[in-house]
């Protein structure tokens, strides 16, 4: 029995992959067993490559790799894509029948399926049901009991009637026993069961329940890949608590509608990706300016301009760091693994309140569309705090008025904050403008007071510096002198590459580094290394570029930007390269 099996289906856009996957997905995950999930796929509708890769174990997985175990392959372009990863003991289940694939052989040592999928289908009702087939003759090399997959079923297509869930039951039997008839298999995979439970979400989703738990009542956004399945999460979900979805013209409605409902006093955000955060960039400084609390989401993908919407890429933060005209202050979190997008996106809502000010969770395009399995105790809501910040009412607001009784929204304060008051607050009526104001939130070119506003505003900055917990993540050999630093979705990949490392004898600290901007000081922890390494998927390395001049230290990079996220196993052999490390077998040889 293998410790983690790696399985795929591969095809072209609109041949169905997406919710075949999801369905082996989720019935792995309801066998209780962990799950992690990548996908690649063109940025059309129909045609191009396409694939799900699922990589299950019962022990928690936090990465793929570059190991393919059983391939449903749809066409042959799928085995083609995959050759790198496929390995003499891999399953291919195709489909001779179809004329795209008659003539197709299993490469070396791999074993072909060859199960008519489509025929079986329609004599389960249509031939719409062949991925369903595929899906039954998976279940019987993986020895993965088919109930399981009936529960996915279930909840699948539930709401279509239960002639479609028995239909769809039947599709997979049939491939299920058209295996056992017509082959004497014996493989090495084996997918146990076991009774743990477990929640199933991707990055983009954890952001949106995040985003509901913590008091979030407006959403405004326009449709951009990746990060489109925050708004399909929220509509007909946050309706229930009150809340409401607005999708947008464009990118520029959405942020200056979120902004509108944020100055009524909802909480509210937006989320987008690349090409969106270029268009919010002015409304952003307005946001700051005015000191109007707003979360904004940058999923992450590759650029620049339109570049590839459905790859891999953690390029803006430049961005998020700079972005907009002028000196803004802003905060930007960036969470390294879907649960953490959950977290991270309460802890958005609670900084942007406290600081009135705008706040970036930084995600990417890998945690926006892997799904992977989290006990259930990892959201537990009776862990989520919410701090609106300096509000104050009729019984507090007289601090805060001038002698003429007028209250201040933009008063001078030495923590950098200033009160707010709600609309309807008696006697908090006041006005805000994205010109300099003074504390009366009225326009003004005193020299003077613009002085005092952007210094109030650039406070808020270092009280958080002073008052929040800005450590990184620590994790593997804490003596080491090998200091690998990372941010965002690589933290996976690195907390597997450890392992593998160490069965080289290589040791690695590591240091995680959920907050951007205001971030932690590295100084410190880079003069006690020997060497230092950061890993990021951008071209330039942004990250290192930032941490050298914050450390004035130089640093070794570790960068990938063709579009596909780290590897563990790709990602060690990178470290030990960067580290100097050359294996004993490439000595010899």
């Amino acid at each position: 029995m293998t410790e983690d099996l790696n399985w795929a289906v591969g095809g072209e856009a609109g041949d169905g992959i997406d919710s075949t996957g999801k369905i082996f997905a989720q019935a792995l995950s309801r066998a209780g067993r962990h799950v992690f999930t990548s996908k690649d796929f063109a940025s059309r509708i129909r045609g191009g490559y396409t694939a799900y890769k699922v990589r299950t174990s019962v022990d928690r997985v936090e990465s793929v790799v570059d190991r393919l175990d059983i391939l449903i392959a749809l066409t042959e372009r799928t085995v083609e894509e995959n050759m790198d990863e496929l390995h003499d003991d891999s399953i291919i289940i195709f489909d001779g029948e179809r004329s795209m694939m008659s003539d197709f052989e299993a490469p070396g040592e791999m074993f072909g399926l060859d199960v008519p999928l489509k025929r079986l289908a329609e004599d389960a009702g249509g031939a719409i049901m062949r991925n369903i087939v595929a899906l039954g003759a998976a279940c019987e090399v993986s020895e993965f009991p088919i109930e399981n997959l009936d529960e996915s079923l279930e909840k699948r297509f539930g709401n279509k009637g239960e002639s479609i869930v028995a239909n769809n039951k039947e599709a997979a039997r049939l491939g299920q026993e058209y295996v056992q008839e017509e082959y004497d298999l014996s493989t090495p995979y084996e997918l146990e069961t076991t009774d743990n439970d477990y929640v199933l979400l991707n990055g983009d989703e954890a952001i949106g329940m995040g985003a509901i738990a913590a008091g979030c009542r407006f959403y405004a956004g326009y449709p951009i890949t990746p990060a489109t399945d925050v708004m399909t999460y929220l509509k007909g979900r946050i309706e229930r608590f009150g809340g409401n979805v607005v999708q947008a013209e464009d990118e520029l409605s959405a942020i200056n509608m979120a902004l509108g409902a944020a100055r009524a006093g909802a909480r509210s955000m937006t989320a987008t990706s690349g090409p969106g955060i270029d268009l919010m960039a002015e409304t952003f400084g307005l946001i700051a300016t005015s000191e109007t609390p707003l979360v904004i989401a940058d999923v992450m993908r590759s650029g620049p301009s339109t570049g590839m919407p459905t790859k891999q890429e953690q390029g803006d933060l430049n961005m998020a760091l700079y972005g907009g005209h002028g000196e803004i202050p802003r905060f930007v979190l960036a969470p390294s693994s879907v649960s953490e997008c959950f977290w991270k996106t309460v802890e958005a809502f609670n900084l942007a309140e406290q600081y009135q000010t705008p706040v970036y969770v930084l995600s990417d395009l890998a945690m926006a569309v892997t799904e992977q399995t989290f006990p259930p105790e990892v959201f537990d809501m009776d862990d989520v705090e919410i701090d609106r910040g300096k509000v104050v009412d009729e019984d507090s607001i007289e601090e805060w008025q001038d002698e003429s009784g007028h209250f201040k929204p933009h008063a001078i304060t030495d923590d950098g904050v200033s009160p707010r008051a709600f609309p309807g607050t008696e006697e908090g009526a006041h006005m805000s403008t994205g010109l300099e104001h003074d504390e009366l939130g009225r326009r003004t070119e005193s020299t003077d007071m613009r002085i005092e506003q952007v210094d109030k505003r650039n406070r808020k900055v270092e009280t958080a510096r002073e008052q929040e917990d800005l450590s990184p993540r620590e994790f593997g050999n804490e003596d080491s002198d090998n200091l690998v630093v990372s941010w965002g979705s690589n933290e996976g990949a690195l907390r597997e590459a450890i392992d593998l490392l160490e069965e080289d004898d290589v040791d690695i600290r590591v240091l995680s580094v959920p907050y951007l901007f205001p971030r932690p000081d590295l100084t410190e922890e880079f003069e006690r290394a020997e060497d230092v390494v950061v890993v990021e998927c951008n071209a330039t390395g942004q990250f290192a570029d930032v941490l050298e001049h914050d450390t004035l230290q130089r640093v070794q990079r570790v960068n990938k930007y063709n579009g596909v996220r780290f590897k563990a196993d790709e990602l060690a052999g990178e470290l030990k390269e960067a580290l100097g490390i050359v294996d004993e077998a490439e000595v010899q040889a």
